[in-house]
């Protein structure tokens, strides 16, 4: 025989095999035929609608359900910031309460200085001012700062509190010591760190000069305060 009519052979009868229903159990499309075939007629004739295809009906919207409040508020979840809110809206740090004087003079208070010029400045504390209230000594201590940094007496604290006539505790340029275990010195050494790092607020601003109160000088100066036992120029 030859290969083409053997081919043609072969497939004819392959197709009555299956038409004949030679397969075992029923096929897939036998299966999916629940319901009878629509003709391509048929469906061209039909009119599709929303509830042919299941859906929901966009001209009859439904309603809520009885258990939803349409008045709740929702729920909404807000963008991260980039920085976190204690430092974009920080606008009030400065109003905030710091720490008081005594508690920083309780934190500095020691006998021993950390370096000459603070020693000077707490040596200047204590002869000028020790026993005064708090503000008092730190106006003291800051109008020695405020002389070093103003170019018009010595530019450092030593050297302003040795500067012939300004200090009438000072004797040819020496600066006497303090009773180190004393009460007062502890407090003249904190007093002179606290100043020196600018940790409290001024109670004379920009000063440069004071006398005590019991003297009148008649000096013709701008006076910034009264604190303690003395008056504040500048």
């Amino acid at each position: 025989m030859r290969p083409t009519s053997r081919a043609a052979a072969l497939s004819a009868a392959a197709l009555m095999f299956c038409v004949s229903g030679g397969l075992a159990g029923p096929s897939i499309a036998q299966r999916a035929s629940a319901t009878p075939a629509v003709s391509y007629t048929d469906h061209e004739g039909s009119r599709l609608s929303a509830e042919s295809l299941g859906l929901n009906d966009a001209t009859d919207p439904t309603t809520a359900d009885d258990g939803f409040d349409a008045q709740a508020p929702v729920v909404t979840h807000a963008i991260a910031p980039s920085a976190p809110q204690s430092i974009l809206q920080d606008d009030n740090a400065g109003d905030r309460p710091s720490r008081s004087l005594a508690d920083l003079v309780g934190d500095y208070a020691g006998a021993d200085t950390p370096d000459d010029e603070t020693d000077c400045l707490a040596r200047a504390v204590y002869w000028e001012s020790k026993g005064e209230p708090l503000t008092g000594q730190l106006a003291v201590a800051d109008v020695i700062i405020n002389r070093s940094q103003s170019g018009r007496f010595a530019s450092t604290i030593c050297g302003v509190v040795r500067q012939r006539g300004q200090f009438s505790f000072v004797r040819g340029g020496h600066i006497p010591a303090a009773p180190q275990g004393s009460r007062d010195w502890r407090t003249a050494v904190a007093i002179a760190q606290i100043a020196r790092q600018d940790l409290a607020g001024d109670a004379a601003p920009r000063a440069l000069f004071f006398h005590a109160r019991r003297v009148h000088p008649g000096w013709r100066l701008t006076r910034v305060a009264s604190v303690g036992n003395h008056v504040f120029y500048r």
